[in-house]
């Protein structure tokens, strides 16, 4: 029996696109450079793309999850145009001080993703440039990666969660990833 599809769980906000404080307009959904090239090659790879986001800006009523809608519709836009798919956008919805459990590092997303697409979390790489997004890799056993891009040269500065690899950027983590798959097999 073939072992099930290997995903990578991303970040979305300073981890592919350019970090805008609670970005609400589509238009300024923005490719981070060396994103596109990154999420091909891991694309290319063979493993699944899955992005879990917190979006307390629904929460805070600053816009609507339509809003929401139209702007991951442009993400898919952008990343279409590079030869790009995601497998699932999962996001929450909630304020941090609702104490949720789909606001990461909680893991009901990734749980759900897992359910819904069929994967193992443990065998799940992890990507983001938040100690939630280290903390959620760790709490489910996966490889986690940080990037230097968003908040990541803070997080990574502070050092209350250390991820098992720190890169410059997606492109970098994808060759990171290649390089791992190719010592596994």
């Amino acid at each position: 029996m073939k072992p099930p599809r290997r995903f990578v769980l991303l970040d979305r906000d300073g981890t592919i696109i350019v970090e805008r404080h609670y970005l609400s307009d589509p238009a300024g959904v923005e490719l981070l450079p060396g994103a596109a090239q990154g999420l091909r090659k891991i694309q290319a790879l063979g493993l699944g793309l899955v992005v879990i986001t917190n979006q307390s800006a629904i929460g805070r009523g600053y816009f609507d999850e339509a809003r929401l809608d139209q702007i991951h519709a442009r993400l898919r836009e952008l990343l279409h145009e590079e030869r790009i798919s995601l497998d699932g956008i999962y996001y929450c919805p909630h304020r941090p001080e609702d104490h949720c459990e789909c606001r990461k590092p909680e893991s009901a997303l990734p749980n759900r993703a897992a359910r819904e697409l069929g994967f193992n979390l443990p065998e799940s790489l992890v990507i983001g440039d938040k100690e939630c997004d280290i903390e959620l890799g760790q709490r489910l056993g996966a490889t986690t990666f940080l990037v230097l891009t968003g908040y990541g040269r803070e997080t990574d500065a502070n050092k209350q969660v250390r991820s098992d690899f720190v890169v410059a950027d997606l492109e970098e983590a994808a060759s990171r990833i290649e390089h791992l798959l190719q010592q596994r097999s």
